[in-house]
């Protein structure tokens, strides 16, 4: 399935959505007016563009998402990996470990990850 790209402000908008659907457009036009300091009409304006691009929908002012949160992170991963790692998961790793600290915990939920998908478990 094609999924439709979501950018970032977008992104943020999307967030919010996720949160609190279904909520009516109203609703929605004050949270991004607390959280991300726009106008109504911003809000309204990218309802319109993501209604039309296939990433919500708007049925009588009630404002659904149509593309769930993890599918849109996939998306941007498979984006991310591709543009910069050239599709290299360790390359990808390999970078974010030089500039991230794991902690302890953090590297035993990555190790119980790749067991369960050495083992043909869902991570």
């Amino acid at each position: 399935m094609d999924f439709p790209k979501i950018y970032e402000s977008e992104y943020r908008f999307c967030l919010i959505l996720w949160e609190y659907e279904p909520v009516t457009a109203a609703e929605l036009a004050r949270l991004c007016q607390d959280r991300l300091g726009w106008k109504r009409t911003t809000t309204y304006t990218v309802i319109k563009r993501l209604g039309q691009r296939g990433v919500l929908k708007n049925d009588s002012g009630t404002i659904t998402s149509l593309i769930s949160k993890d599918a849109a992170q996939e998306l941007e991963i498979d984006e991310l990996l591709e543009k910069k790692f050239e599709g290299s998961l360790p390359a990808f790793v390999a970078a974010f470990t030089r500039r991230q600290k794991l902690s302890d915990r953090d590297l035993d939920e990555v190790q119980r990850m790749i067991d369960r998908i050495r083992r043909g478990e869902q991570p």
